[in-house]
Order: C-alpha cells, then structure tokens, then sequence
C-alpha cells in the first residue's frame, strides 16, 4: 500500500490526540495489512444549539463532555489539529523506527501513551482553547480576513495558530522523555536502547518544532511570531531552571513564587502568548489581547494546582514526579514549624508510611486548604478574565473547560 493512501486511512481512523498516530501506528500496520480496520465517520460538526447561558457552578463537572461540547462549536476535533505534519513521511520513519523501543523500559514510549490517556484529562485541550478564545471574541472589521471567510467562527490563521500550539507542546512533552544516561542502573536495561530511545526523542521532537516554527512564518505577522517566540523560549528556560529534581524532599527548599514562576514558564507561557496571539491575528484591541492572556495563564495556575492535589492526595493518580515538588508541599514548608518540617528530613519515597506521615502533617498546617484555595482563586480569575466577552456559546463553553480542568475529585 502507498504512503499517500496509508495516510488518507490513518486521517479517518484516528480522532485522539496529537501524539495518536505515533502510538496507533505500532500496533495499527499488520492489522491494515490484513484488511481488518473499519473507518470511522468523523464526530458530528454541527453547531450545539444556544442554551440559557448559566454560571460556572452549573458547569459540567466532566471533562469528556465540556470537551465534546467545545469541540461542536469550533467545528471539528481538535484532535486533528496536529495530523497535518504528523501524517508525513518523516514520522512515519521515526513511527516505524520507535518499533523497537516496544519493550524497553525507555519512557518515550509511557510519554506517548500519557498524552493518548493520563488517567483524567485524556485529550490535549491548548489548542481547543485557543479556537474557543477565538471564537468568542468574533469577528472584527479590522483582520486581514472577511467574515466569510471565518469557519464555525474561526478565521484560518486563528486556527492555523491552535495547530502550531498543540505541534509545540507535543514537542516538549517528546523532548522530556529523554533519559539522562548517567543515572542509568541495571534495572533500566540495556544502555544502547536508552540511547536509541533518546534519538528517537530527539529527533520526532525537534521534527515537530521545526513544523511549529514552519507554520509561524506562514502566519505572515511578526508580532504572533514573536509573541510565540517568547513562549518556546519560556520553556526552554524551564529546563534550565528547574528545582525539584533531587528526590530527596528535606533539600527542596523552593517557595510557592518559585512554584508559580516554573509554572508560568513551563506550561502557562505557551497558552497565554497563543491566546493572545490569536487576539492579534483577528486585530483586536490590546485590552482584549491582555484579557486573553490573562485567562490562558490563570487556566494553567489551575489546572496544574488541580492535578497536583490530586497527586499528592491520591495515590492511586502518583506521578513519577517528587511529593516534595508538589505544590502542597511546597506551602506546607511556608506554613510549618520547625517540629512539623521534621517530617522532610525523615521522609523516605519508598515508604508507604512514611507518605501518609507526610500527607497527615500537610493536612493538619492548612496547606492543603490553602493550595485548594488558591486553585479557586486562579480558576475565577481565569473566568473572569473572559468578561470582556459578550455572552455566548463559546465563551459558556470556556467557562466550563476551566471548571472540569479544575476540579478536584
């Protein structure tokens, strides 16, 4: 079967996330050989019908519905929004070649699978945010475009945009999948597939971001250029200024503004500078471009508060992140005594106990309430930040992804 038409197929079949392609692809070929795959219709496109428009607490606490209503507004699944440069023959090279990492204990591979399905979240949601930003702040007479020339209420370069900022930070989490070689044990198994595994992160990544910056320029406007620009450089300086890598949770001593700014650098920089981005693309105001900002910074506040209190409460959602990089850890060392930080020094990652020790003198210092506020706080503020918009299904729509993302089960 040509490359042309396995591509046409895998655009049909799959409607998951970004990364689904490199992941489907290792498992889908023998059964696309055997004439064993069906095709799949896409999701219905039509618009959801206007609603009386309702406050956040009414919101859908599900995350799978308010992204399923979003992605109705905007048109189709913002899932496809990065086949374009995935469905290529430089992927499928790096696809057929990551074939013989299946096996090994390389985390490219979990990184793949984590951005399919993370346990909650299972659909990547900056770009579907960036199109509903879009859309609800409409058209404007100012933009090189015409109104007809707008889809569902998007116009082209907006969503142009969202496809660039999904491709971006599909190419961060790929990049975060390399293994540092010097802390390679036995147990990790063979050293040469590490570093295959590290090519291959390599490589697909830099392929990914090379697409991103690619696109950029067709946008024609250096100021999005730019503004983008600055956000990849953020995360980049992320790497670099990252402070909870030791295990050890006694020799963390970073403070929440140090928690809020690795942040904002990481994960909040991307989103922001695209929704402001967008803003620009249509030649809105500069209070709007402020307010789109706002919003896409204080959503990221939010959501990672959210997940990592889950983290830290639940172990049944333990990430291989440290507890004591946790945000409600870090506020607990600006709450606690100097008997309650006993418990850092004696903690120990391997133990059961030792955990729920820790979890309890968190609970009793009120840092786990005060990090549950503080997840409020943001969440409003992200909501807020979109009163500059008239009422509308798809700002109804936004105010109910930031509830579902923030919502601590």
């Amino acid at each position: 079967m040509q490359s042309h038409a396995l591509e046409s197929i895998f655009f049909k079949l799959y409607s998951e996330t970004s990364l689904v392609y490199l992941t489907k692809y290792l498992n889908v070929i023998p059964k696309i050989r055997s004439n064993q795959c069906h095709c799949l219709h896409f999701p219905n496109r039509n618009i959801i019908q206007t609603r009386k428009y309702a406050s956040h607490r009414d919101a859908p606490k599900s995350f799978s519905k308010a992204v399923s209503d979003a992605e109705k507004l905007v048109g189709y699944p913002t899932s496809f929004l990065s086949l374009r440069c995935l469905l290529s023959d430089e992927v499928s090279n790096i696809a057929y070649h990551m074939r013989k990492l299946v096996g090994t204990k390389h985390p490219l591979l979990k990184t793949a699978r984590g951005m399919v399905f993370d346990g909650k979240n299972n659909l990547q949601i900056r770009g579907l945010l960036v199109m509903l930003v879009s859309k609800a702040a409409g058209p404007n007479s100012q933009a090189p475009y015409t109104e007809q020339d707008m889809i569902s209420g998007v116009y082209p370069s907006q969503r142009a945009l969202a496809e660039i900022t999904e491709v971006i930070y599909t190419a961060s989490l790929i990049h975060k999948g390399i293994v540092n070689l010097k802390d390679i044990v036995p147990e990790d198994g063979p050293l040469i597939d590490m570093e295959f595994g590290n090519k291959m992160a390599v490589l697909s990544g830099d392929y990914l971001l090379s697409s991103a910056c690619s696109g950029l320029a067709k946008l024609g406007n250096p100021d999005v250029v730019d503004l983008v620009a600055r956000a990849i450089g953020d995360m980049m300086t992320a790497e670099f200024t990252e402070t909870f890598e030791t295990t050890n949770t006694s020799q963390i001593s970073t403070r929440f503004t140090d928690w809020l700014k690795q942040t904002r650098l990481s994960l909040g920089s991307l989103l922001a500078h695209s929704c402001r981005s967008a803003m620009t693309l249509a030649g809105h105001s500069k209070y709007l471009e402020e307010m789109a900002f706002s919003f896409g910074e204080n959503v990221i506040y939010a959501q990672q508060l959210c997940k990592e209190i889950t983290s830290f409460t639940n172990q049944d959602e333990q990430t291989s992140q440290s507890p004591g990089s946790l945000a409600p850890v870090v506020l607990f060392r600006e709450l606690a005594s100097e008997d309650e930080m006993s418990y850092l020094l004696n903690y120990s990652p391997d133990s059961v106990y030792s955990y729920n020790k820790l979890l309890n003198v968190v609970r009793r210092t009120g840092a786990l309430e005060k990090c549950q506020d503080l997840c409020v706080q943001y969440r409003n503020k992200a909501i807020a930040s979109l009163d500059c918009f008239k009422e509308s299904d798809a700002k109804l729509a936004l105010i109910n992804m930031v509830t579902a993302i923030s919502s601590i089960k």
